[in-house]
């Protein structure tokens, strides 16, 4: 084989990668979703200011904000199954792909946390006054008036943090997960094609970014649908 760039082997090689976008997603939307459960978990000590759990989540949000996710992948990877083996619990035959998951839902709960606790706190206190003067408890007011309030405010930061989640989901191939980039890896040790590969692999990356940020756009201005009214009232 030559060493002239081959155009052609970036389009043949783009189906065989995009076979394995189902993975990626699998990983991202899992992640998402037990992140953004999570993250309101963690916010609970802070917002409450609980001692002891408090300063538990702040040293837990700086952890995660103060190491690489490639670190925390290998810490889950090899770690989890270390702890739960002092119990006599085997899981190293589990799926990698649960390790990924758990090492990506604790990194986007972190984010998340500080993102709901910041828009909580833009929210005017009297609302709660006014939802406990109308017979709400605490936890019925914070489900119906506080937090759909902060959800709106703290889209356009969660849609970041989902941006960045996408992205970084291109290193599960390091603990073993046959994601696209995993699968890059297999077809540049086949070809000897590195720079073909990752031209391909970017290219399929910055399109689903592309979308991605459309979508959450969309969803966003759907969420304010009703915010333009009110400013003009």
């Amino acid at each position: 084989m030559g060493n002239d760039f081959d155009w052609m082997l970036i389009a043949n090689v783009l189906p065989i990668l995009l076979q394995y976008l189902p993975v990626t997603l699998e990983i991202l939307f899992f992640s998402i979703v037990f992140g953004i459960l999570f993250g309101i978990v963690v916010a609970l000590p802070k917002l409450l200011q609980i001692p002891i759990l408090k300063q538990m989540v702040t040293i837990y949000i700086s952890f995660i904000r103060g190491t690489p996710i490639l670190i925390q992948l290998f810490l889950v990877f090899y770690g989890v199954p270390a702890l739960l083996k002092m119990i006599h619990i085997d899981v190293t035959r589990l799926d990698a792909m649960y390790f990924v998951i758990i090492t990506y839902t604790f990194s986007n709960a972190a984010s998340f946390a500080e993102i709901f606790r910041a828009a909580i706190l833009t929210i005017d206190r009297g609302q709660l006054e006014a939802a406990y003067a109308v017979g709400l408890n605490r936890a019925q007011a914070f489900l119906r008036i506080i937090l759909p309030q902060a959800l709106r405010i703290a889209f356009p930061n969660m849609s970041n943090t989902m941006i960045s989640s996408l992205k970084d989901t291109s290193l599960a191939f390091s603990i073993g997960v046959m994601d696209m980039v995993g699968r890059g890896e297999t077809l540049i040790a086949s070809t000897t094609r590195a720079l073909e590969i990752y031209l391909a692999l970017s290219v399929v990356y910055y399109v689903i970014v592309l979308f991605a940020e459309k979508v959450l756009k969309r969803n966003e201005r759907y969420l304010n649908r009703y915010m333009k009214e009110v400013a003009m009232s």
